[in-house]
């Protein structure tokens, strides 16, 4: 009977084993640090993005470099929040064998709140950019996306001296589904093709001949450059979630040296150690 009390005590006890406050105070400083690098990494040019008309120019060691900044970033904020998290805690009596793995998963529940709150934010930046650099005044347009990824290239199509007749947001936004179908596999339809000329012929006022040359250089320059966005977000992409899994196995490592670092298993470093007597000679 002593023993079976014994147990349901510690089983109680376990239950109670995540310091929900510790947990959020680390993702709240993982998240804090990971903007602050983010701002530098802007500052930087090492962005995601950019609504500047050129910015598909990007090399490819530009954007494998941005990649690696998104690693050095997981790495740095989610350690922080992790060690944050363990130094908060206060140490369990009686179950020092599991002190450990107690750590390291409170390390694991910061990483993935800190990625929930990430994940929150960049989903609202991109619902939000779209309609910040829509490039057409008034209305908002049928097809922001397909806009937004080639405007110079439709800029260039419709460009002329003459005033355009009508509203052209839904020219543009037709010419931009249509120029987005150019990297495709079957590649741009001639029916497409034609009636694109036709459309620019219409919107600019340029004879036949001379809106079919237009159209062939936009549709090589679309192609180009969605292809190029295209290798550019498959590499940001899997930069991304390597950046996301070295990050949790950093979260649990170093979420398990500051519980080593709290219970005074192992001596802080003079650099960290903060909280030692100052030392007078």
């Amino acid at each position: 009977m002593a023993m079976e009390t014994q147990v349901a005590t510690i089983a109680t006890d376990r239950t109670s084993n995540v310091s929900w406050g510790a947990v959020i105070a680390g993702a709240i400083a993982a998240s804090a640090l990971a903007f602050v690098l983010h701002s530098f990494a802007a500052a930087l040019g090492l962005s995601l993005s950019s609504t500047a008309p050129t910015w598909r120019d990007t090399s490819f060691a530009l954007v494998f470099l941005a990649g690696l900044y998104l690693v050095l970033l997981a790495i740095v904020s989610y350690s922080f929040g992790a060690y944050v998290t363990a130094r908060l805690q206060t140490p369990l009596a009686g179950v020092s064998s599991d002190a450990e793995f107690r750590d390291g998963m409170h390390g694991l529940l910061v990483w993935g709140l800190a990625t929930l709150l990430t994940g929150i934010m960049v989903i609202a930046a991109a619902q939000a950019v779209p309609r910040l650099a829509a490039p057409s005044a008034g209305a908002a347009s049928t097809s922001v996306a397909g806009e937004n990824i080639i405007a110079f290239d439709l800029d260039r199509l419709f460009r002329s001296e003459r005033r355009p007749p009508g509203n052209m947001d839904y020219p543009r936004a037709e010419a931009a589904r249509i120029l987005l179908t150019a990297p495709s596999h079957r590649g741009m339809q001639s029916d497409d093709r034609a009636y694109l000329v036709r459309l620019t012929a219409a919107m600019t006022g340029l004879a036949p001949a001379d809106a079919e040359r237009r159209v062939d250089t936009v549709i090589a320059s679309a192609q180009e450059n969605l292809n190029r966005a295209r290798r550019s977000g498959i590499v940001l992409g899997f930069m991304a979630g390597a950046a996301a899994l070295i990050g949790a196995v950093c979260a649990w490592y170093a979420a398990c040296a500051a519980g080593r670092h709290r219970d005074g298993r192992e001596a802080l470093s003079p650099l960290w150690d903060w909280g030692r007597p100052a030392v007078r000679p």
